[in-house]
């Protein structure tokens, strides 16, 4: 389990998509969100005295979950970036979408996507519902909504074959065991950075009753 900065960043070494380029985006993104967070209150105070545990890392675990080559790879409600900036900048080959409403939260990420060079990414500035249809290697969501709510919304962009990546901190088994309209290979595997969270992977084949 990782506790401290410097076991943070330690972690993030030993990733395959870890160079020197990447921990060079990584730091950017670290000091663009400290300056914006002053501005606009991106995340709390308090997690960015732990940034490297608490967004980096927790954003760059789905990367173990998710083989190199899917995509493209679609983030729900990027906020601030986590984990779409992340995973895009540890992965700058992959076609990374990031979907936020919030036009100030938009303004930001497309600044950082500049500032970062990440050419393959994308910021989609409007409501998930408004966003064409459109099949997704993998898809992530960080605090976006309720799991049965989320698939709801968004199951029109996964294929058999989709990859989902949940963060769902200490509620995802109990999502998970909630669940049951939909088929699916989901299981919940351990955060390395919160003993209690878990984080939702597997495939969606749609609704019970549907065939698709």
């Amino acid at each position: 389990m990782i506790h401290s900065e410097r076991q943070a960043r330690d972690w993030l070494r030993e990733l395959p998509d870890w160079d020197e380029a990447a921990m060079e985006r990584i730091d950017r993104l670290v000091q663009l969100l400290a300056e914006e967070n002053s501005r606009q209150n991106l995340v709390s105070a308090v997690s960015l005295e732990q940034v490297w545990v608490r967004h980096i890392v927790d954003s760059a675990q789905l990367l173990l979950h998710v083989p190199r080559g899917t995509m493209p790879w679609m983030d729900l409600g990027t906020g601030a970036g986590f984990p779409g900036l992340v995973v895009a900048a540890l992965r700058p080959d992959c076609e990374v979408l990031m979907i936020e409403s919030r036009a100030k939260r938009v303004e930001w990420l497309e600044r950082a996507r500049i500032a970062m060079g990440l050419d393959r990414a994308k910021i989609l500035g409007t409501r998930l519902e408004l966003v064409d249809c459109a099949a997704a290697g993998a898809i992530s969501a960080r605090a976006f909504a309720p799991l049965d709510k989320l698939l709801s919304l968004s199951s029109r962009f996964s294929t058999s074959d989709t990859v989902w990546v949940l963060p769902k901190g200490r509620s995802a088994q109990q999502e998970l065991d909630d669940l049951r309209i939909w088929r699916h290979t989901f299981h919940v595997e351990q955060s390395v950075t919160d003993p209690q969270a878990g984080i939702i992977v597997g495939t969606l084949s749609g609704r019970k009753g549907k065939i698709r």
